[in-house]
């Protein structure tokens, strides 16, 4: 994959890249500052989703895209 190529699937999956970030910084906040297990679990289940979506994203980008479950 050329640089191009990548910088260009890079910005154009920036925002969802920002919001895996986002919702990691907060779960681990949330781990770190003693919040409900509850609150913790919900926090880690949307930081794996997103992380996931960007993994997935750049797959798709780079024409290599995860197998569906039928």
């Amino acid at each position: 994959m050329g640089k191009r190529t990548f910088i260009g699937m890079v910005e154009a999956g920036k925002p969802l890249i920002q919001q895996a970030i986002d919702a990691m910084r907060k779960y681990h906040q949330a781990q770190d500052s003693g919040a409900p297990p509850g609150e913790v679990e919900h926090l880690r289940l949307l930081a794996d989703s997103l992380y996931q979506a960007v993994v997935d994203y750049q797959l798709i980008q780079a024409g290599r895209a995860p197998a569906t479950i039928q």
